[in-house]
């Protein structure tokens, strides 16, 4: 099978590479650690002018149309870099409003387009099984419930949460203003918030009734299983390469640490875990964007990322030593953002899970 790129999506992975190697750098990392502040604005600008953030989106909100696989391939670049914007929820809600919402909801997807805006989603679904009641309840167009820990939910001009109604499943888009937000810091170290919904407005996505509503709930569980299992499969390809180069360059007993055998076995493990998450995402996300039955291939791929992929991070810890667990080295970073994602997936065995639903 071929898994490489076409070349529109391709020349879409150097763009975002590039932007990200020169805004989201490891000193410009440190330095926005410092500041305090929740995401990096100047990084979430470059991304938007260089029309990163609208590749995915429908011409009428300022995008390329290039849908869910492009979403991916910047994801997994972020990923890499671990890079300090809202990129993963902002990515799935606007691919998912772009997917299911009303003319005049996708229109007002262009500031998010165009880096003003952020969007958020409520990730409790990412592990929940096919039939899984939401964590929330509407009535009238007011949304009462507690959808979870939600990413950068003060910052966001919209919460996508998903609820039922007497008309079955539904998105709605809930303004933070209206939400009774109790801020948490997430393992990651981005902003996040326990959302309480107490007779919410919310404003539905798309059109009412139990088979459009159920449609949109399910793309936004496939599109999070997507952006989660690209951001990690990223993660882990960053980690590796941050690996190697220090068991090429660091040397015990005269010898660099590459040059031991248990090294270089344990080093392959960590490999063969990236591939395999790389190989199930892409299956996935082909898939989803093809149109096909996706959500078996995307469980797969985030079984991988909740699990194989974890126990490769603390592979990479363990071939660092001490230098590893420093606040002052990157790696910290990488795996405490695949734990994160980790936990957005509700854990291997919700994965399992999952995969045993669907077949």
């Amino acid at each position: 099978m071929d898994f490489d790129l076409d070349e529109t999506h391709a020349e879409l992975r150097a763009l975002a590479a590039s932007v990200l190697d020169r805004e989201a750098d490891q000193a410009r990392i440190e330095a926005h650690e410092r500041g305090g502040r929740p995401y990096d604005a100047a990084a979430w600008k470059a991304l938007a002018q260089a029309g990163l953030l609208g590749a995915c989106l429908p011409p009428e909100a300022g995008g390329a149309g290039l849908g869910p696989l492009a979403a991916a391939v910047i994801l997994r670049e972020a990923g890499a870099r671990v890079a300090p914007v809202p990129v993963l929820p902002g990515l799935i809600a606007a691919l998912t409003v772009a997917g299911h919402g009303s003319r005049d909801q996708r229109r007002a997807l262009a500031p998010f387009a165009e880096g003003e805006e952020v969007l958020t989603v409520a990730f409790r679904e990412a592990g929940a099984a096919p039939g899984d009641p939401p964590a929330a309840i509407a009535r009238e167009g007011r949304i009462t419930g507690r959808p979870g820990i939600v990413p950068y939910a003060a910052e966001a001009s919209a919460i996508l949460v998903p609820a039922r109604s007497a008309d079955g499943l539904g998105l709605y888009l809930v303004r933070p203003g209206d939400a009774r937000l109790l801020p948490v810091t997430s393992p990651a170290g981005e902003p996040a918030a326990a959302v309480v919904l107490e007779d919410t407005p919310g404003e539905m996505v798309g059109e009412a009734g139990e088979a459009a509503g159920g449609a949109a709930v399910a793309a936004l569980r496939l599109n999070t299983l997507a952006g989660v299992t690209a951001t990690a499969s990223g993660v882990l390809a960053g980690a590796l390469a941050l690996t190697k180069g220090h068991i090429a360059a660091r040397r015990q007993f005269g010898r660099v640490l590459a040059e031991f055998q248990a090294v270089t076995m344990q080093i392959a493990d960590v490999y063969i875990a990236s591939r395999a998450l790389d190989v199930a995402m892409w299956t996935g996300v082909w898939r989803l964007t093809e149109g096909l039955p996706a959500a078996r291939d995307l469980a797969v791929a985030a079984r991988n990322a909740a699990g194989d992929a974890v126990r490769a991070l603390y592979t990479c810890q363990h071939l660092h030593g001490g230098i590893g667990l420093d606040l002052t080295y990157p790696l910290h970073r990488y795996f405490g953002l695949g734990t994160h994602l980790a936990h957005l997936l509700g854990g291997e065995q919700a994965q399992l899970d999952l995969i045993g639903a669907l077949v």
